[in-house]
């Protein structure tokens, strides 16, 4: 059985359901299939051919669509690379090199030299947020800025959102969407629906490790980390006391919100350009 899907039936409806969607992005945008030594990765690239550009990295449970709401902003003024990455809901491999190993760092070597990009900006989102990080860390002349949104691996993670979501676990649809107002921290209407179903043949990632503060230390590159207040899945205020302490020069936001931080399209566009 897959580590990335409960089952293979389930995982081909994962795909076939992104697919769907992604026929409503709401800009004009090219799909890239690059060949990498984790396997085939999906790109959705968006924004003027000579804009600064920018790569993309969603959260655990993601893919490209998690930047759908803020790509209008973006795409007029960013050359945004979306990735699917790897081992996750979307169209790339469904393998997942062990974090921390420098297997996730050589991946996204692989994806920018096929994207023929030498020193993008990077934004990530969670999970995303780590594999910045920890890119960022090891290849620091290959970030030339970067953004980081509740991003994993600075603070501790939180656990106690789980007792708070157990009961809904069992409770079909209506409970998955319950599950997901208390991990994200945000009311999501339909879209609710849409992730429930994913994280029902979605298994995600449980190994997500906290950087030692002299990896924090190598983030040498102009940094915005924005963080929610309200965050049950990660320590927002440990996240952003080890930033402000081990990365100075970095700008720290904390905002109010949970986990899923919405509407930061323009602090994140304000920092990019």
């Amino acid at each position: 059985m897959s580590e990335v899907y409960r089952t293979d039936a389930g995982g081909r409806a994962v795909r076939e359901r992104y697919r769907a969607v992604l026929e409503r992005w709401p800009v004009p945008a090219e799909r890239v299939r690059l060949n990498t030594r984790a396997g085939e990765t999906f790109v959705l690239v968006s924004g003027p051919v000579d804009g600064p550009p920018v790569v993309a990295l969603h959260g655990s449970g993601g893919n490209a669509t998690t930047w759908m709401a803020d790509i209008t902003t973006w795409a007029p003024h960013l050359r945004v690379y979306a990735v699917d990455v790897i081992g996750e809901p979307g169209l790339s491999a469904a393998v997942r090199p062990e974090l921390g190993s420098a297997a996730n760092a050589e991946w996204l070597d692989d994806v920018l030299d096929g994207l023929g990009v030498d020193s993008p900006a990077v934004l990530g989102m969670s999970l995303g947020g780590w594999l910045a990080v920890d890119y960022a860390s090891r290849r620091p002349s290959r970030v030339s800025r970067l953004a980081l949104l509740a991003p994993g691996g600075v603070g501790r993670r939180r656990y106690g959102w789980v007792l708070r979501a157990l009961p809904f676990f069992a409770l079909g649809a209506w409970g998955r969407r319950r599950v997901v107002r208390i991990v994200t921290g945000v009311e999501l209407g339909a879209v609710a629906s849409s992730i429930g179903e994913t994280f029902g043949e979605f298994k995600p990632r449980t190994d997500i490790p906290v950087f030692p503060d002299d990896v924090l230390e190598r983030l040498t590159m102009p940094v915005l980390a924005v963080v929610g207040d309200r965050d049950a899945m990660i320590d927002s205020a440990m996240t952003a006391r080890r930033l402000a302490a081990l990365v100075p020069h970095a700008d720290v936001r904390v905002v109010p919100g949970g986990h899923l931080l919405l509407g930061q399209a323009d602090a994140v566009l304000g920092f990019l350009r």
